[in-house]
């Protein structure tokens, strides 16, 4: 006798499976869809930086019908100007792009524009013409909040991709408070940063605070080891508490290393020559120590920003010049897995071939130079499995509870009605300075 299954829990499967075949679509489609990330890509290209307007070293955020805007700059080291145009794309908190069209985000006369202030750079020995672009402009301003990403091409061409740098437009709806804190649990208290956070949402509606916010704590501005999608541990009172004691926890890193090259006339501190051959200044740096089992030192620093700067001349955008830096790491042998990188704003916190260290056998050491404009400049060494992994200080650096870092904390609500991620709140909090 064969025995048939009741309709209702044929149903009831169907609708299961109707569900998990969603999913799995969906999880596909996200796997499928890249993540849009700062990128310099061309060689040509260099001294990117994306700032608030008036503070050269802010974070590219800005809210949502602000009278701040943010700046874009980046010089071209070839002499003869060029017709870059730029196009902006909306993105979701997981930096894949979100599904409005440029209508729904953007308003203005046009949606792709020339970039049109440029300047000639002035008695230098390396010829470079200095390009900036001010966004929202008289072309067009943003409609909604979320993650962005500026793209700029040359000639219209969309094989000729220059340079992408991503950018937050932030809105007030919900009221953010962080801590940073000593770590709860032992194991990292010595080395770690615990940062606390609420969230507010008494004046914006939500149904399901659990599925429709995310979470996202960045340590310094950096996205490789950003945590992400955090839940709140409970909801009282229309309050949300993400007081872990271990997903909130980032490793503490140490003080920025830095080099001064606003003047060549003089070496500065950390600077062991500086030579001029082919028209061109060399400024070697003294070799790096291994910090990683030394004690911690505070030693005040801009936790990875750099700032361009020249001391003999006026304008520090046109009239500061480009030098050849060489760093070395000296180490008794290669790494086992991963590569050193040199890592901070003067790389765009990129891990990618152009800052990556070389392993020289000859003087037992890692080694890399690269063409950078005078100014104040702070980076670290750090260590990748690969150039998709989160960095690491284990074998350079060394990571202490006490260091100076900035966080930043970023809320954000997926609008069911309009299928795209809006960033209703934001936070920033410093390790020392409450």
């Amino acid at each position: 006798m064969i025995k048939t299954m009741p309709k209702i829990r044929k149903s009831f499967i169907t609708a299961l499976l109707v569900v998990f075949y969603a999913f799995v679509l969906n999880a596909q489609e996200s796997l499928n869809k890249d993540v849009l990330t700062t990128q310099i890509h061309q060689d040509n290209i260099k001294s990117v930086m994306m700032f608030r307007e008036g503070w050269r070293l802010s974070y590219p955020i800005t809210e949502l019908g602000s009278n701040v805007n943010l700046k874009l700059i980046f010089d071209d080291l070839n002499d003869e100007v060029k017709s870059y145009h730029y196009k902006i794309i909306h993105c979701d908190a997981d930096w894949t792009q979100s599904e409005l069209s440029e209508f729904e985000y953007l308003e203005g006369s046009s949606f792709q524009n020339y970039i049109q202030d440029y300047n000639f750079s002035f008695n230098t020995f390396t010829s470079y013409i200095h390009y900036e672009l001010e966004l929202p402009n008289e072309d067009l301003f943003f409609k909604v909040s979320g993650n962005y990403i500026i793209q700029i091409f040359e000639d219209y061409n969309a094989d000729k991709l220059v340079l992408s740098h991503r950018f937050m437009i932030t809105e007030k709806q919900v009221m953010v408070n962080a801590d940073v804190i000593k770590p709860v649990l032992s194991v990292f208290r010595d080395n770690s940063q615990q940062i606390n956070v609420s969230v507010n949402y008494s004046s914006f509606p939500l149904d399901d605070p659990y599925q429709d916010i995310k979470l996202v704590v960045l340590q310094n501005g950096r996205w490789d080891n950003a945590i992400r999608d955090l839940k709140p541990l409970f909801d009282q009172n229309k309050l949300l508490d993400y007081s872990y004691q271990m997903q909130n926890v980032f490793k503490g890193g140490n003080e920025f290393r830095w080099f001064d090259i606003k003047s060549l006339r003089y070496q500065s501190p950390y600077i062991k020559s500086v030579d001029f051959e082919d028209n061109t200044h060399h400024v070697h740096l003294f070799p790096e120590e291994d910090r990683s089992r030394k004690q911690y030192f505070y030693e005040e620093d801009l936790n990875g920003k750099y700032y361009i700067e020249i001391q003999e001349e006026q304008n520090n955008d046109t009239d500061a010049d480009y030098v050849t830096v060489y760093f070395e790491f000296p180490s008794e042998e290669p790494l086992f897995e991963g590569d050193f990188y040199v890592l901070g704003g003067l790389c765009n916190w990129e891990f990618s071939e152009k800052n990556k260290m070389i392993y020289d056998e000859s003087s037992q050491s890692y080694k890399l130079q690269l063409v950078l404009k005078q100014g104040y400049y702070n980076y670290l060494i750090c260590s990748a499995l690969t150039p998709d992994s989160p960095g690491e200080f284990n074998f350079s650096e060394g990571n202490h509870y006490e260091t100076e870092n900035d966080y930043i904390v970023l809320v954000y609500y997926k609008d069911k009605r309009r299928y795209y991620d809006r960033l209703i709140g934001y936070q920033m909090v410093n390790s020392l300075r409450k």
